[in-house]
């Protein structure tokens, strides 16, 4: 066998969540070019109904668009079920979907530290525990946890996000050592700051980004389709004697 074929993922089927746009669209992207089928969600359905139609276009495999908003456990089950009914099975799960409020600490909104909570940590909880059993009962699976190079560090105006990524990895290290057994690996994906979305209000601000940018060895934002070979690496064959990690793709900021 070549070493590259270990990287393929020909008859898997993956979920990722928050998969229409960013760093879970080149993921999934990723995924569907190495011969999976892909189901992607988003809290709005036309988004994620146009994302996998793109994405079938583009590689030639199945792919499915779903509403889900992970904080709603009835709707987390009904979406797995759904991907088994329609694709035939899950095999890759990537807890992508996730938000980020920026606020001092002093301006930590209640609801808003209950939001983010409950989308990147509680939602990662959720969508892993509806198809951790059967991931567990076919003996092979993989979880992607999407932490931030904000699991490791912190920076200002960031107490909810960096509370939340953090917990992820805990999350993810307790979740491998649950399924090590059963030939399911649980990783966390750390990226840095990239430009996505998410990283609008960086990208809108040039003495906010020269700072930034400052913190970066490498010396630039990351692409979205820098993640990908990371996030292939971690769903596929290649990674099989690796669990409970954080691979961290950030441009060399955290090893300052």
């Amino acid at each position: 066998m070549s070493v590259l074929d270990l990287f393929r993922l020909d008859g898997r089927v993956a979920l990722v969540t928050g998969g229409n746009r960013g760093l879970g669209r080149a993921i999934a992207e990723a995924l569907a070019q190495a011969g999976a089928s892909v189901a992607v969600t988003s809290r709005d359905p036309r988004r994620a109904e146009a994302a996998a139609a793109e994405i079938a276009q583009a590689t030639g495999q199945k792919c499915l668009g779903l509403a889900l908003d992970v904080r709603d456990n009835d709707q987390v089950k009904s979406v797995v079920a759904r991907i088994i009914a329609d694709l035939g099975g899950i095999h890759i799960l990537v807890n992508n979907a996730g938000l980020n409020i920026r606020e001092h600490i002093w301006d930590v909104k209640d609801e808003n530290w209950e939001e983010i909570i409950d989308t990147n940590l509680a939602g990662a909880m959720r969508c892993s525990r509806a198809v951790a059993g059967r991931m567990k009962d076919q003996g092979w699976g993989r979880i992607i946890n999407i932490g931030s190079m904000l699991s490791m560090v912190a920076i200002a105006q960031r107490a909810s996000y960096a509370s939340s990524k953090a917990g992820i990895l805990g999350l993810t290290r307790a979740m491998a050592l649950d399924l090590a057994p059963h030939g399911v690996t649980v990783n966390a994906l750390c990226p840095g700051v990239f430009k996505t979305e998410i990283n609008r209000p960086i990208l809108n601000d040039p003495d906010y980004l020269k700072t930034f940018l400052q913190q970066i060895p490498i010396g630039r934002m990351g692409e979205p389709a820098e993640l990908k070979g990371a996030a292939l690496f971690l769903a596929s064959d290649a990674s099989a004697y690796m669990t409970g990690a954080a691979l961290i793709v950030d441009g060399g900021w955290t090893t300052k």
